[in-house]
C-alpha cells in the first residue's frame, strides 16, 4: 500500500490523496459502504462500481467470521473471489462488534471471549488470531484488535482500554510481521487510536501508535453518543500528532456535515451504516436536502429523486414512484434509496476532493453545508 499526499488545503488541515492498494487507487477523501458480511446490502458489486463508481468498501471480521466462516472464505480465495468484488476492501478487527453485539463477553489480557449473537457459541479473539482471520478474508487493508469503550465511560476505564489496545496494537504488529498473505498480493495492517473523549489519552495512544510505525491510522471510539463537537475536538487533537504521508481513517462516522467537518480537520477515509441503512428506512440524501420519501406530500411530485446528481437512479425515478414503491413495501424501493444514498456520499467526497485540489475547501464547505443539511 502507498498513499501520496496531493494537495493540503491552506485555510483547513483538509487533504487529498491518493491510496494505491493491490486492487486499484482509492482517491480520498473517500466513503466506503458498509458490506458488513460480504454485501452492501441490496446492491451487488456492478451497481457498487459501475452506478456509483464506489472505489472502496468495508467488511467485518466478527460477521464474516461467524458467518459464511473463515473455511469457506478460504477455500473461495479471499472475499474478493467470494463476493465478486474487485475493488480495494477493508475489513475492521470485530472489537467494536464484541462489545456492541455479543450478549455476554469476558476481557482479559489474552483477548476476549465472547458469546456469538447468531447461535449464543463462545469465541476467542485475540490480537494474533485476528491478523490469521484477516488474512484468510484477503482485505488489503487490516485492523488491529482494540478495545472501543462507550462515551460515557470513566476516566480510570477509558484509560485501561487505552492501555490494553496499545498492549494489543503491538501485538497484532508482530503477528502481521510473523505471517504471510494467502493470495499473492499484500496486504496493509492499520493501528487505532483510542482514549474516549480525554485528549491527554488521545495523545498518548496517537503518540505511541505512531512509535510503532503503522503505515496507516484510524480513529476509533468515537461517533459512540458524545456530542459532535465533542468528536471533532478528539479528532483534532489525533490528526495533529498523526505523520502527515499516512492515511487516517476515522471508524464509524457519519452524516454529511460529520464528513465535511472531519475532511476540513484531515480525515482521509470514512465509514458508516447510516447512508444505507437511512435509505431502507426512506430517508434520502440529496444535494438539495433531506427527505423522507414516505410522506404524503411527495405523492405526486413527479420530479427526479435528485436533480444534483446525474447518476441514473438519480435522474430516472421520480419522488413519486419512490414513495409508491415505499408504500408498497416493493424490494426495488430499498434499493432505489441505497444507491440515491451513497450515490449522493460519494458525489460529496469527489466535489470536497475537487475543491481541496483547488485549494478552496473551506468556502466550498461553508456554501454546501447548509442546503443538504436542510429538511425537504
Amino acid at each position: 500500500m502507498r498513499f501520496v499526499l496531493e494537495r493540503v488545503d491552506t485555510a483547513t488541515r483538509a487533504r487529498a490523496g491518493r491510496l494505491e492498494t493491490p486492487h486499484g487507487t482509492v482517491e480520498t477523501p473517500m466513503f466506503m459502504p458498509v458490506g458488513t458480511v460480504g454485501s452492501v446490502k441490496t446492491l451487488g458489486p456492478r451497481e457498487l462500481r459501475q452506478d456509483i463508481g464506489a472505489q472502496i468498501i468495508l467488511g467485518n471480521t466478527y460477521h464474516l467470521y461467524l458467518r459464511p466462516g473463515l473455511e469457506v472464505l478460504r477455500q473461495a480465495g479471499g472475499l474478493h473471489r467470494f463476493m465478486g468484488w474487485d475493488g480495494p476492501i477493508l475489513t475492521d478487527s470485530g472489537g467494536y462488534q464484541v462489545f456492541s453485539l455479543a450478549p455476554l463477553r469476558k476481557l482479559s489480557d489474552e483477548g476476549v471471549v465472547f458469546q456469538s449473537h447468531l447461535d449464543g457459541s463462545r469465541h476467542l479473539f485475540t490480537p494474533e488470531n485476528v491478523i490469521d482471520f484477516q488474512r484468510i478474508i484477503g482485505a488489503d487493508i487490516m485492523m488491529v484488535l482494540d478495545e472501543c469503550p462507550p462515551a460515557d465511560v470513566s476516566l480510570e476505564a477509558a484509560r485501561r482500554a487505552h492501555e490494553l489496545t496499545l498492549r494489543w496494537a503491538a501485538r497484532s504488529q508482530q503477528r502481521f510481521s510473523a505471517t504471510e498473505p494467502l493470495y499473492g498480493y499484500p496486504q496493509a495492517l492499520f493501528g487505532i487510536v483510542q482514549g474516549g473523549v480525554f485528549p491527554a489519552l488521545r495523545r498518548a495512544s496517537a503518540q505511541a501508535l505512531v512509535e510503532m510505525d503503522f503505515p496507516g491510522y484510524a480513529i476509533g471510539g468515537l461517533s459512540v453518543g458524545e456530542p459532535a463537537e465533542v468528536m471533532y475536538e478528539m479528532v483534532e487533537i489525533v490528526t495533529e500528532l498523526l505523520p502527515l504521508d499516512r492515511p487516517r481513517y476515522l471508524m464509524g462516522v457519519g452524516t454529511p456535515a460529520n464528513l465535511l467537518e472531519n475532511i476540513a480537520r484531515g480525515i482521509d477515509l470514512f465509514d458508516c451504516v447510516l447512508p444505507t441503512r437511512n435509505g431502507r428506512n426512506g430517508m434520502l440524501f440529496t444535494t438539495e436536502g433531506i427527505l423522507n420519501i414516505r410522506n404524503r406530500k411527495w405523492q405526486m411530485d413527479f420530479s427526479p429523486i435528485d436533480p444534483g446528481l446525474e447518476g441514473y437512479v438519480s435522474q430516472t425515478f421520480t419522488k413519486a414512484y419512490l414513495r409508491h414503491l415505499f408504500q408498497a413495501g416493493e424490494i426495488l424501493g430499498l434499493q432505489i434509496a441505497t444507491l440515491q444514498n451513497l450515490s449522493f456520499y460519494l458525489w460529496l467526497m469527489r466535489a470536497a476532493r475537487q475543491a481541496i485540489l483547488e485549494n478552496r475547501y473551506q468556502s466550498w464547505m461553508n456554501e454546501v453545508l447548509p442546503r443538504i443539511s436542510q429538511r425537504l
